[in-house]
C-alpha cells in the first residue's frame, strides 16, 4: 500500500478554484511548489503581503520535508529507517497515531510500515527489483511490530521502516491551513499536489469546487479530464488512484503504487480511483488509500458499514466505460 503524495506523487484531483478575472484586495493568491509538486493557496489573510505568506509556506515545506520525506536521506524519517535515532517529533508521534486509527479499520490494508515492500517494487526511489521475495520481506512489515513509549519508537525488529507517503501530504495541507488561519483567513483553499483543504468561500462568495480526475491509465493532463466537480465549504479532500504511479513487468501485468500489507503485492481491482471528503486532509488522504488497497468489494462493503463517510468512487465497467459510486454522505457535496 503506497500512496500518491509526497513520495514523488500524484494528484487525483485538481483544485479548480472558480476565481474571478480581476483580483480583490482581501484575497491573496500564492501558487508554487510544495513537497515536490504544486502548490496553490487563495486565502483573505490578514495583514501580510503574498511575499511574506510564500516565505513561510517554503519554511512549512522545509519543516515537512525534514521529518517524513523518505526520498531526504537525511530527514527524520530516514534516519529512524536505519536506526540512527530513536526519537520521533510531533509529526510522526501524528501520522502513527492516525494511522492506527485507520489500520483499525481496514483488516491489515492500511500499514505504514509497508517501506520494504514499495521499495521492492520501485516505489520508494530505489530500482526495482524483478520478482521480489515478498514473503521475506513481510516477516519485518506490520504496525504492531513498531511503537513509541516515552516520545521514542520501539521496534520489534530493526528492519522495520515507516513510509508516512499515504497519509504526510494531507496532513502537511492540514498543517498549510493551520499557518493561512494564523493570518487571519476565514475563507481559503490549500492544495499540495491537489490534495486540499478549504474553509468558507471564494471570492465570488460560493462554495470552493474541486475537480476530480477521470481515471484512465496515464492522465497527466492536471485537470483537463475531469470525471466530477465537487463543492465545499470547509474540511478535506484527497483522491487516490492507480492510473498514474504504475508500470508493466516483463510479462506485461500492471503492476501498481498501492501495495497490500497483506499479501506484498499491488492492490489491483476494477476500483480505479477513491475521492474522500473528511474533517481533516491527513483522514483523507490515508482513508483514500485504505479504500483503494481494499479493492473494490471490500470497499463498497466498507463504505456500508460506516454510514458517515463521504466517498466518491470511480470503477472499471463493462466496454471500458465507467461506473461511480457515491456514498450517501457524500451526496450532497457532488455538483450535478
Amino acid at each position: 500500500m503506497g500512496k500518491t503524495g509526497v513520495r514523488g506523487t500524484f494528484a487525483a484531483l485538481v483544485a479548480a478554484v472558480l476565481c474571478g478575472c480581476g483580483s480583490e484586495p482581501d484575497f491573496v493568491t500564492v501558487d508554487g511548489a510544495m513537497l515536490g509538486t504544486t502548490l496553490h493557496v487563495v486565502a483573505d489573510v490578514k495583514g501580510v503581503s503574498r511575499q511574506r505568506l510564500y516565505a513561510a509556506v517554503m519554511e512549512l515545506d522545509r519543516e515537512a520535508k525534514a521529518s517524513m520525506s523518505i526520498y531526504d536521506s537525511t530527514s527524520l524519517v530516514s534516519r529512524l529507517n536505519r536506526n540512527e535515532t530513536d526519537s520521533v517529533d510531533r509529526h510522526i508521534a501524528f501520522n502513527l497515531h492516525l494511522a492506527d486509527s485507520i489500520g483499525a479499520l481496514s483488516d491489515g490494508r492500511y500499514d505504514v510500515t509497508v517501506k520494504p515492500l514499495v521499495e521492492a517494487w520501485g516505489f520508494a526511489g530505489r530500482e526495482r527489483v524483478e520478482n521480489p521475495n515478498v514473503d521475506s520481506i513481510l516477516e519485518f512489515v506490520g504496525r504492531e511490530k513498531v511503537r513509541v513509549e516515552g516520545g521514542r519508537l520501539v521496534k520489534d525488529d530493526p528492519r522495520v521502516q515507516l513510509d508516512f507517503n499515504s497519509v504526510a501530504k494531507g496532513y502537511t495541507v492540514d498543517l498549510l491551513a493551520g499557518l493561512v488561519e494564523k493570518y487571519g483567513a476565514e475563507n481559503y483553499i490549500v492544495d499540495i499536489g491537489g490534495e486540499v483543504r478549504c474553509r468558507g468561500l471564494n471570492r465570488q462568495g460560493r462554495a470552493w469546487r474541486i475537480g476530480v480526475e477521470t481515471p484512465f491509465d496515464g492522465n497527466m493532463s492536471d485537470g483537463e479530464y475531469l470525471q466530477k466537480r465537487i463543492q465545499m465549504t470547509g474540511g478535506g479532500l484527497a483522491t487516490s488512484g492507480n492510473y498514474r504511479r504504475f508500470y508493466l513487468d516483463g510479462e506485461g501485468n500492471k503492476v501498481a503504487h498501492t501495495i497490500d500489507p497483506r499479501t506484498g503485492r499491488s492492490a489491483l481491482s476494477r476500483l480505479l480511483s477513491v475521492t474522500v471528503a473528511a474533517p481533516t486532509c491527513a483522514e483523507a488522504d490515508a482513508l483514500g488509500t485504505m479504500f483503494l488497497a481494499m479493492g473494490a468489494d471490500d470497499a463498497l462493503a466498507a463504505v456500508e458499514r460506516m454510514p458517515g463517510v463521504k466517498a466518491y468512487f470511480i470503477l472499471a465497467g463493462d466496454g471500458g466505460e465507467y461506473e461511480e459510486y457515491v456514498s450517501p454522505a457524500m451526496e450532497a457535496l457532488i455538483l450535478k
